[in-house]
C-alpha cells in the first residue's frame, strides 16, 4: 500500500528525515505547525543530539535511525567514515541511547545492522551487489520500511474496527501512523467521529502535531488541556481511548507519554475501552521491572515555548513517560492482531512459545 497517501504531510517519510547532498535533514517538529523546518546534521553525533533535543519524537527517531544508515553508507562511499561494520554498529548504539525508554529503534537498528554486516563477513556479497555499498544498504532499508508500512496497514484496519460511528475518541500526545491510519480508514468506511486531543505539556505535541494533522485529514478534533479527559468521559462525550505505546512488555504493560496513566484510570472507571497501538512489543522486557524510565530536566516544564510560566527560582520534575498496568488496558493493537495484555507474550516472546512446546 501507499502509506503516505493516508498520512498528513508531517508523517511522510521525507518530511521526517531525508538526505540532501552531504547532510541528513531532520524535520523539526518543534516549529510545527507554523512552519516546516529541517535541522541539518553532518554526523552521527549531530543526529544523536537532534533526537535528544526533541527535534523529532515518538516514531520519528525510528525513521531518522533508518535514514542514518543510508547516510552512513554514503559517507563511507565518499571516504568520510571508516569502511567496516563497526561504523554502522557504533552509530546504531549511539542513536539508541538518545531516548532509552522506547526500544523499537534500538531493536530495529540492531536487526538492520546484522544484515548490513553481511557485506563485511560473507564472501561474495560485494560481488553479488556489484561492490555498491550504498545500493546494498538502501535495499535493506527499503525492505524494512516496506515491512513497517505493511504492519501499519494491518494495524490501521484493526484500529478502524474499534471505532464506532459517532464516537468521541480521546488520545494522548502524538500517536502517529497507526492511529491516524485507523482514523483515515474509519472515515473511508463512512464513520463520523470526533477526536479530543490533550495539548500534551511541556512540548504541546497534541496541540501542535496531533490536532493540526487531524485538521489536514479533514477529521473533527478539539484541543483540550491535559486534565480535561476525565471531565469529558464523565460528561459522556468520550466513548473510546486510543494511544500509541512507546514500549510494551511481555506481560502487557504499556508505556506511553506522561498523562496516559491518568486517562487510562479514568477510562477504566467510566467503562471506556482503552486500546494502545504497539508495532513491536519488546521481548527483552518481561514486566515493568525491566523498563528504563526517562526523566528529563525539570526546567523543561517551567516554560511554554520559551515563555516562563513561573519564577526562575522554582524547581520542576518531568517524568517523560507513564507506566500503564495491564488491568487498565483493554487491548493492544499489533501487527499480529488485537491482543489482550496477557496474550502479548504468546505472540512476541519466543521463550514463552518454546516453553509451551516443551510442556506440551
Amino acid at each position: 500500500m501507499d502509506l503516505d497517501a493516508y498520512l498528513p504531510p508531517l508523517l511522510k517519510k521525507r518530511t521526517i528525515a531525508k538526505i540532501e547532498g552531504r547532510q541528513l535533514l531532520i524535520g523539526d517538529r518543534r516549529s510545527y505547525p507554523w512552519e516546516m523546518q529541517f535541522v541539518p546534521c553532518d554526523s552521527v553525533d549531530a543526529v544523536f543530539q537532534a533526537i535528544k533535543d526533541m527535534v523529532t519524537q515518538g516514531g520519528g527517531p525510528l525513521q531518522v535511525g533508518l535514514t542514518t544508515m543510508r547516510f552512513i553508507a554514503r559517507k563511507i562511499h565518499a571516504g568520510e567514515m571508516p569502511d567496516h561494520a563497526r561504523t554502522f554498529l557504533d552509530a546504531a548504539q549511539k542513536l539508541s541511547s538518545a531516548r532509552p525508554t522506547n526500544t523499537t529503534m534500538a531493536r530495529t537498528l540492531q536487526h538492520v545492522v546484522s544484515h548490513i554486516a553481511r557485506w563485511y563477513v560473507c564472501s561474495g556479497v560485494q560481488d553479488v551487489h556489484a561492490n555498491d555499498l550504498v545500493g546494498f544498504v538502501d535495499s535493506i532499508i527499503d525492505s524494512q520500511e516496506a515491512a513497517f508500512d505493511a504492519d501499519y496497514d494491518i494495524m490501521g484496519d484493526l484500529g478502524s474496527r474499534c471505532i464506532s460511528d459517532s464516537d468521541g475518541i480521546l488520545t494522548t500526545c502524538f500517536a502517529e501512523h497507526s492511529f491516524l491510519v485507523s482514523l483515515a480508514k474509519a472515515k473511508e468506511q463512512g464513520k463520523s467521529f470526533t477526536v479530543f486531543v490533550p495539548e500534551t505539556r511541556p512540548y504541546l505535541q497534541g496541540a501542535r502535531l496531533t490536532a493540526p494533522s487531524l485538521h489536514e485529514m479533514g477529521i473533527d478534533a478539539y484541543v483540550i488541556t491535559d486534565g480535561m479527559g476525565a471531565h469529558y468521559m464523565r460528561d459522556g462525550a468520550i466513548q473510546l481511548y486510543m494511544t500509541a505505546a512507546d514500549l510494551v512488555t511481555m506481560d502487557g504493560t504499556v508505556v506511553n507519554k506522561v498523562g496516559t496513566l491518568a486517562n487510562a484510570i479514568s477510562a477504566n472507571h467510566y467503562d471506556i475501552p482503552y486500546y494502545a497501538f504497539a508495532m513491536s512489543p519488546d521481548p527483552s522486557k518481561k514486566s515493568s521491572k525491566d523498563i528504563i524510565m526517562e526523566e528529563r530536566e525539570g526546567k523543561e516544564i517551567l516554560d511554554i515555548r520559551g515563555v516562563p510560566t513561573t519564577l526562575d527560582s522554582m524547581k520542576g520534575r518531568y517524568p517523560a513517560f507513564d507506566i500503564i498496568d495491564p488491568p487498565l488496558v483493554d487491548g493492544i493493537i499489533t501487527p499480529k492482531g488485537l491482543l489482550k495484555p496477557h496474550e502479548i507474550a504468546r505472540e512476541f516472546d519466543s521463550s514463552y512459545r518454546n516453553q509451551g512446546a516443551e510442556n506440551s
